[in-house]
């Protein structure tokens, strides 16, 4: 009988329940469009923020004493420890590894080069720094996988007219060192260096590409890690590393000491994909390394996924409130129209709970109907923002359609709650008094 005065009450007065439908639709339309993207957005920045380039660099621990001001770490990088090239492959070990999505040694040689274009030597006086690194290289896992990485990965703005090189007789010649003397790609350059133990070291280089970065780099020459090696006798070592990893921005727990962490706390702290968490799993497994947080890089893309995710929940906010008002406008109208209904009730014998929770019932199945299509018009939408917005769509998920039918049933009683009260304070006699 209940089910039956429920779903006759539901029929009537479509006027106003096709307002409050659509009320709730458009509303729970935006909000599911925002929580979509929301939940997905984190994921699409970070992917995006990778085109900064490395957000770790790793350097060797013997190296020097800490120093660092206001968040920016100003130790040298160019001391005399090396760490071993194959070690390398224990990145992809790690808690996170799967956030690791890309890595590059480096190695740095002082040189003296000069160049022969059309068989005719080119004098290039001057010191110049040689670049040793991987352009595109294949790393052996230990759980016996191949993960592909280089310089392209951690540093993508590095653009090459030409190709990269792919073995160690090719290099890249920056931009402004190649302007300089009039090279281009298919010159040849010769480079010789003198290393720690007092030999001279020469070795003749095809240029393959040039290399722009807008930085130190366009004065130099980048080969091949084994080039560098070569030249300055380190065979299988290298001076620093960059790693590009996915992370979650850090917040107030993310910036506590970990030593002062409670074993709860460090487990949490170290199983959450934190810039710092990352860090420190990495120092674990190179030994004898100092892993140090590009700040300027990590505290940039934190700041701007709260704040885009920050608007996407203030959005959700103000369309659930928007339609909670809807929906509280509309049921006070429909308890006003419907106060002889509601008065004979009580005259018949229905309490002012049952009367409550009869027009609660109601409310709700229409909750139901307006979240329902909400979600359908808010997945068009969210793939619209996607579109625009990220390159990418969203995949509709279950959890989002429960979450917003649990919204519009929220938003519905909330907004309702007032108009129901007052129908609960009706009272029969002077309602079929007319008065």
């Amino acid at each position: 009988m209940f089910l039956r005065l429920v779903a006759d009450s539901f029929g009537r007065r479509p006027r106003h329940k096709l307002l409050t439908g659509a009320a709730l639709a458009l509303g729970m339309g935006v909000a599911t469009a925002a929580l979509s993207v929301a939940l997905d957005v984190g994921d699409r920045l970070a992917k995006e923020f990778r085109s900064l380039g490395a957000n770790l660099l790793v350097t060797p621990q013997a190296d020097s004493l800490p120093l660092e001001i206001a968040g920016v770490d100003y130790r040298p990088v160019n001391a005399g420890a090396y760490l071993p090239e194959a070690d390398l492959p224990k990145l992809k070990t790690i808690f996170w590894h799967n956030n690791i999505v890309g890595f590059a040694p480096i190695l740095e040689v002082p040189v003296v080069a000069s160049a022969v274009q059309n068989s005719a030597p080119i004098e290039t006086p001057g010191n110049f720094t040689l670049i040793g690194t991987w352009s595109d290289e294949k790393v052996l896992i230990p759980d016996g996988t191949t993960y592909e990485t280089g310089i392209a990965k951690t540093n993508p703005w590095w653009n090459v007219d030409g190709k990269w090189f792919t073995d160690s007789r090719q290099c890249v010649l920056g931009s402004a060192f190649a302007k300089k003397f009039g090279l281009h790609a298919g010159d040849r350059l010769n480079v010789m260096s003198r290393t720690d133990k007092g030999h001279a070291v020469g070795l003749s280089l095809d240029i393959v590409g040039i290399l722009s970065t807008d930085g130190p780099e366009d004065n130099a020459i980048v080969a091949s890690m084994g080039t560098a090696q070569a030249l300055s006798e380190k065979p299988g070592q290298y001076r620093k590393l960059y790693v590009s990893a996915l992370t979650k921005p850090e917040d107030a727990f993310a910036r506590k000491d970990p030593k002062t962490m409670t074993p709860l706390e460090f487990d949490r702290w170290y199983c959450t994909p934190y810039i710092s968490a990352i860090a420190l799993q990495i120092s674990e497994e190179l030994k004898g390394t100092d892993v140090r947080v590009i700040r300027r890089v990590a505290e940039g893309e934190g700041k701007i996924l709260t704040h885009v995710q920050m608007l996407l929940w203030l959005v959700t906010a103000a369309a659930m409130l928007a339609a909670a008002l809807a929906v509280g406008a509309s049921s006070a109208a429909s308890v006003i129209e419907r106060q002889v209904e509601i008065g004979l009730m009580k005259a018949l014998g229905a309490g002012s709970g049952t009367v409550g929770f009869l027009l609660a019932a109601e409310q709700l199945l229409l909750s139901f109907a307006g979240g329902g299509v909400g979600y359908a018009l808010g997945i068009v939408l969210a793939r619209l923002l996607g579109e625009r917005i990220f390159g990418a769509t969203p995949e509709p998920t279950l959890l989002v359609f429960f979450v917003v039918i649990g919204l519009a049933a929220l938003v519905t009683l909330l907004g309702s709650a007032i108009p129901l009260r007052r129908a609960s304070r009706i009272e029969p006699a002077p309602i079929l008094r007319g008065e």
